[in-house]
């Protein structure tokens, strides 16, 4: 049976309208960090993801091939922040946006599994950014969590209102970076309808 984590992870879970305040275990993931535009085509963005996705999709098949255990590969997130944080919620301003692209990775592979997974996607392809891809764990814990709905550049007012409204009115404060989650692909579906997740660690005052 094929899992599909987008139905089975509790963390993946969020709705329209409502914040959720929930503690997110620690998660493995393959990542690359990088600066700038993401809607740049050209730009280290593109790179990182044609990087992640030929290593996540190696660890996949090794998953069913090795382990007999079949999965969807996981939805593409990211961790986004920029030194005046007014980019996010006020002038989106995305060129000074730093980032770190990221794929989960099953708690059932291994650290050997994802460096075989990098060999056999090097062999495929030659992304400058093969070199960067790294497996980490990131801890997020307690952290509030909406989905948002729509275009990411509608995203501002949402942010503003879980920044400064909701969280420090839960008795809450920021600690961690922002994180998206993307349910859907830009490629194939209408901004209207884009599903995303959006995610701010924090800590209790």
């Amino acid at each position: 049976m094929k899992i599909d984590f987008k139905k089975t992870v509790d963390a993946y879970t969020a709705r329209q309208g409502e914040f959720r305040i929930l503690d997110v275990p620690p998660t493995a993931y393959l990542m690359v960090d990088g600066h700038g535009d993401p809607n740049d085509a050209g730009g280290e963005y593109a790179d990182a993801l044609a990087a992640l996705y030929p290593v996540a999709y190696a660890l996949k098949f090794a998953s069913k091939q090795k382990l007999d255990r079949d999965y969807v590969v996981p939805p593409l997130e990211a961790l986004w922040w920029s030194v005046d944080m007014e980019a996010f919620t006020g002038s989106r301003d995305k060129t000074v946006w730093d980032w770190t692209a990221m794929i989960m990775v099953p708690e059932w592979l291994t650290h050997a599994m994802v460096e075989d997974a990098i060999a056999a996607a090097r062999r495929k392809t030659n992304s400058v950014s093969l070199d960067l891809v790294r497996y980490e764990t990131l801890d997020e814990g307690l952290c509030v969590q909406t989905l948002h709905l729509g275009s990411y550049d509608d995203e501002a007012p949402v942010l503003a209102h879980m920044h400064d409204e909701f969280i420090p009115g839960s008795g809450l404060r920021m600690t961690g970076r922002h994180h998206e989650i993307y349910f859907s692909d830009p490629r194939k579906v209408a901004p209207a309808k884009l599903r995303t997740l959006l995610r701010q660690p924090v800590e209790r005052t």
